[in-house]
């Protein structure tokens, strides 16, 4: 049974731009976020769901988001993190991988992530095809600390449990 259960875990973190970027909002964990700052990235710079993508491909053991979806391809320029999700959930299922749960960390000084953590939960379970009660987000700051406390930019830590679909729950 040990051999149908896996974890996996990912870290993203992004600068932000000096200001907002024109077509290019603020999005984590698949939401748009209103601040006057955008993420730097080729994509739409969600780290929340890179950070996710990477759980997720590590615990089925596909490396990380970078092989799959590379930074060098214009296919992936600022692409909605959203479909590059859903590509990797195919992947799981693919290989009969369920999602057991995801649990996140985004770290940020600025803005307050607390009113979007139900949007969130809500908007992955939904790409992802689980419930919400399978979904955690939580947040934090660092006090100050480091690039994050120096409002620079944002960091997330990412955890799955995914089960092979024969083994009962």
């Amino acid at each position: 049974m040990w051999n149908k259960i896996r974890t996996g875990h990912g870290y993203d973190a992004h600068r932000f731009a000096d200001s907002l970027i024109a077509d290019k909002p603020f999005v984590l964990g698949g939401v748009t976020i209103e601040h006057d700052k955008s993420l730097l990235a080729h994509s739409d710079g969600d780290a929340v769901i890179h950070a996710l993508c990477d759980a997720l491909l590590g615990a089925i053991g596909r490396g990380d988001i970078g092989r799959h979806f590379p930074d060098t391809d214009a296919a992936y320029s600022n692409i909605d993190s959203g479909k590059l999700l859903q590509k990797v959930c195919a992947f799981l299922q693919e290989e009969q991988w369920l999602i057991g749960n995801v649990d996140l960390t985004i770290l940020a000084q600025a803005p307050r992530m607390a009113p979007h953590i139900d949007a969130m939960c809500a908007r992955l379970a939904q790409l992802m095809s689980i419930t919400k009660e399978q979904v955690n987000v939580k947040a934090s700051t660092t006090e100050g600390m480091g690039f994050v406390g120096r409002k620079e930019g944002v960091e997330t830590y990412a955890v799955v449990l995914i089960y092979k679909a024969d083994v009962p729950v």
